[in-house]
């Protein structure tokens, strides 16, 4: 009888390395770049703050994934933009998403690219812990 074990599977990977303050080095594959406070919070805003990578993730994962779902049913989605908005609401996280697409995209493509955007890599693993909400500019 052989045990039932679940595979790790690597999905990313970074070295961190802190530098003088606040700044800190980020490697990950051959992509090196830095992370830091605003100066009002002490830093010497060398890079985005944490928060603000995260956010970065999250959109990023989101045009990626829109991106391969419209070149796959040939939609033209040129314009397209993800704004994010990270908020703490007594006590709780959440994320505010809006989508922009330019004015050929139509209203049920526009909610197809919403339902899309709730299941993103990245998405998925972000609403394990917080709730995002997303939603197209007018």
């Amino acid at each position: 009888m052989s045990d039932a074990k679940s595979e790790s599977v690597l999905l990313a990977a970074a070295v961190v390395e802190s530098g003088v303050k606040y700044d800190q080095a980020i490697r990950t594959g051959h992509h090196t770049f830095h992370s830091d406070e605003p100066k009002d919070r002490g830093g010497a805003d060398t890079g985005p703050a944490p928060y603000q990578l995260l956010l970065g993730s999250l959109g990023a994962c989101t045009a990626i994934t829109l991106k391969m779902y419209a070149e796959r049913k040939q939609w033209d989605l040129s314009g397209l933009t993800v704004r994010l908005k990270l908020l703490r609401e007594g006590g709780v996280e959440r994320v505010e998403r809006v989508l922009g697409a330019g004015p050929q995209v139509t209203a049920e493509q526009r909610a197809r690219l919403v339902e899309i955007s709730a299941k993103t890599p990245v998405t998925l693993t972000l609403l394990r812990s917080m709730a995002i909400t997303t939603t197209f500019a007018p």
